[in-house]
């Protein structure tokens, strides 16, 4: 059983924030009163600044087909196969479930969550969270704030974080 005292202390820090985009995530604890931002994750991935060019060795694949629409006798369409699936959107992809899975490690720890992206990444995040983390959810924030230094970082969300208090 707990006390007033400690009912305090889990409430204060029920509060996530996660500032990401597809190279690095800061996840931070919220008091509940007004007070500093504090750090406690930070994930990285290097190959976030690759090129797709940098993931493999070889082009995808090409298909020929030919030309239609009463065009050219014997002309012929190329086209690549690769589509939306680059590799560096798959690397965000996977980058987007190691925060999910930081998330997830660490769920006894909060009640709420805040979500601050740049708006593609946001849009990842949210398609690989859980329904136990989405439940979660308490503020969305479309922007890039990951290169913010703590403090800038405070002062940039801090009217829309203690303005939530649900």
């Amino acid at each position: 059983m707990t006390g007033p005292r400690e009912n305090r202390m889990l409430h204060a820090m029920s509060l996530r924030v996660v500032v990401a985009d597809r190279a690095r995530a800061r996840i931070y604890e919220v008091p509940r009163v007004r007070g500093p931002l504090r750090l406690v994750e930070q994930l990285d991935d290097p190959q976030a600044h690759w090129h797709d060019r940098d993931f493999k060795s070889d082009r995808p694949g090409r298909v020929f087909d030919h030309a239609s629409g009463g065009g050219r006798r014997g002309a012929v369409a190329h086209h690549g196969t690769q589509g939306e699936r680059s590799p560096s959107k798959h690397e965000a992809e996977v980058f987007a479930h190691r925060i999910v899975a930081a998330l997830e490690q660490a769920r006894a720890q909060f009640t709420r969550l805040a979500l601050v992206a740049e708006p593609g990444f946001l849009g990842q995040l949210r398609a690989v969270l859980p329904h136990s983390l989405q439940a979660a959810v308490v503020l969305e924030i479309p922007k890039d704030l990951v290169h913010l230094d703590e403090g800038a970082l405070d002062e940039a969300l801090s009217p829309a974080l203690y303005a939530n208090p649900a």
